[in-house]
């Protein structure tokens, strides 16, 4: 797998060399919702981040950078699949462009439910254990299922319409674990430094805040790539077990190799 993971954090390093402008779509979301962070006081010290850590233009803020880190990831699935090819990544492809949309408005839709929304245990009439029990199992099992579509949301960026959820469950099927593998390498280390540069800024001098705050920035545009990057390669790999394309029946192949 380490060949692998390397790919995966090599090609969202080319990636952000070669399309710097929508590599910077989550980074400057994230440096809004900083900005916004900073104002509310929320750095000033523990107590006070406690106190403004629901304030609703964070949450906002929030959910606007949810879909900003989704955005790229149609042209970073493309880049990655078409082997690094910019002209094809860049392409026009109404059908590509459409099955992603549909895959935004829903993956929006879940986000904001989670956001904004009542929580399944108070829907349910549930409250303290039970409610976090159910809570926990909604997680649990929203994580799993998002496995098994990984294989579709590869394919649909890529303009293969045949590999919907269903197929994707069978794709999948018999890769769970290489693809949790995938997930947790291309999600952790970034994840780590993203948590350890927000909660290092608090209470800092304010030059120190903006400086982490803005490598912070940094580090959740290049989490918003590696985390598309470990579904293709799950997808890939999957695939290619299972003796499926991801391509579409009319599509030509990538001539150049993500490998």
């Amino acid at each position: 797998m380490w060949p692998t993971i390397k790919q995966m954090y090599g090609g969202a390093v080319r990636f952000a060399r070669a399309a710097p402008l929508l590599f910077l779509v989550p980074v400057l979301v994230e440096f809004a919702q900083h900005i916004a962070e900073i104002q509310s006081g929320l750095y000033v010290s523990r107590d006070a981040a406690r106190a403004v850590a629901n304030d609703p233009t964070r949450m906002a803020f929030g959910f606007a950078k949810t879909l900003a880190l989704l955005l790229p990831g149609y042209w970073f699935t493309r880049y990655l699949a078409f082997g690094g090819d910019l002209r094809r990544t860049l392409a026009f492809d109404a059908r590509a462009l459409g099955l992603f949309a549909v895959q935004f408005a829903i993956a929006g839709s879940v986000q904001y439910a989670m956001l904004f929304g009542p929580s399944l245990g108070t829907l349910l009439g549930l409250d303290g254990r039970a409610a976090s029990f159910v809570t926990a199992g909604l997680a649990v099992a929203q994580s799993v299922l998002g496995i098994y579509l990984t294989a579709w949301f590869v394919a649909w960026p890529i303009g293969n319409a045949s590999l919907g959820p269903l197929p994707s469950c069978a794709v999948m099927a018999g890769s769970f674990w290489r693809a949790v593998g995938y997930l947790l390498a291309g999600v952790i280390p970034l994840m780590a430094l993203h948590y350890a540069f927000g909660l290092g800024a608090i209470g800092r001098p304010a030059a120190l805040v903006w400086a982490m705050l803005a490598l912070d920035a940094i580090t959740v545009g290049f989490l918003a790539l590696t985390m598309t990057a470990s579904k293709y390669v799950a997808a890939r790999d999957a695939a290619e077990r299972k003796q499926v394309s991801l391509f579409a029946d009319d599509q030509p192949l990538p001539v150049p190799s993500f490998r």
